[in-house]
């Protein structure tokens, strides 16, 4: 503090006992405003997956299921392309047919997650880019009530171990966002993976909300196709795309 002594001016000596004082007085941040989550919007970028995702919303085109659930897959092997970049890699020697190459490979293989039925094109899309990937399936619903109001009913679990893995839980749709929440919660109730991806083709800007609310505390980032403003009364997405799983594989009774 010598320069202060030296400086007798009262706002320099003021300014120098402030600075010595806050460095004494923990900040308190509010927990809301604290989060984890990262947004990746690969839709607001011009590339061929915005062709894919023009296709997977088209009426037209939907009408042949085998398109669209191929687009699902290529939204999903793009998706798992970008989620690649950020996974660790190591130094291996490989050998060809005239010598050997230092390659960098992937350190260790993520767990991809998805919930049934609409998932599973996505899923598969994914696992054909990660294709030692070990895998988790969820299955969740929406139980609907006499008024047509309706809760999230997750029923089952059927995972590999995720305990400090990374995890990638895919889904076309995030309408509300409860189920990937309650889907999460169940999986990570007796383990805690090291980072968390949620990948969705199509995503309400409500929806998104709601995860960046319950899951703020998590290591998670979000992989989205596009953000559409509306939900509607009934929580469907507009303009959305409709029902992935009956576009993909019939309409369910």
């Amino acid at each position: 503090m010598a320069i202060c002594v030296e400086n007798k001016s009262f706002p320099f000596l003021f300014y120098c006992f402030f600075v010595r004082f806050i460095k004494i007085i923990p900040i308190f941040v509010p927990t809301k405003l604290i989060t984890m989550i990262k947004i990746n919007n690969l839709g607001a970028t011009d590339s061929v997956f915005n062709q894919f995702m023009a296709e997977l919303r088209d009426a037209t085109i939907q009408q042949d299921r085998l398109r669209f659930r191929r687009n699902l897959e290529r939204i999903g092997e793009v998706m798992a392309y970008e989620i690649s970049k950020t996974l660790e890699y190591k130094e291996e020697q490989i050998t060809t047919p005239l010598g050997i190459k230092e390659m960098r490979t992937m350190k260790e293989q993520p767990v991809i997650a998805t919930i049934l039925r609409a998932g599973l094109p996505f899923h598969n899309g994914m696992l054909s880019m990660f294709d030692h990937a070990d895998n988790a399936f969820i299955a969740a619903y929406r139980k609907y009530d006499k008024n047509e109001d309706f809760e999230i009913k997750v029923e089952y679990y059927s995972s590999a171990d995720v305990e400090d893995k990374v995890l990638i839980l895919c889904d076309p749709m995030l309408a509300t966002g409860e189920s990937i929440v309650k889907t999460l919660h169940g999986l990570l109730d007796d383990m805690t993976p090291k980072h968390i991806h949620i990948a969705v083709a199509v995503a309400s800007q409500e929806g998104l909300d709601y995860v960046l609310s319950a899951l703020s505390r998590q290591p998670v980032t979000i992989w989205v196709g596009s953000i559409d403003e509306e939900l509607t009364a009934k929580a469907y997405i507009v303009p959305g795309l409709g029902d992935a799983g009956d576009l993909a594989y019939g309409e369910k009774r």
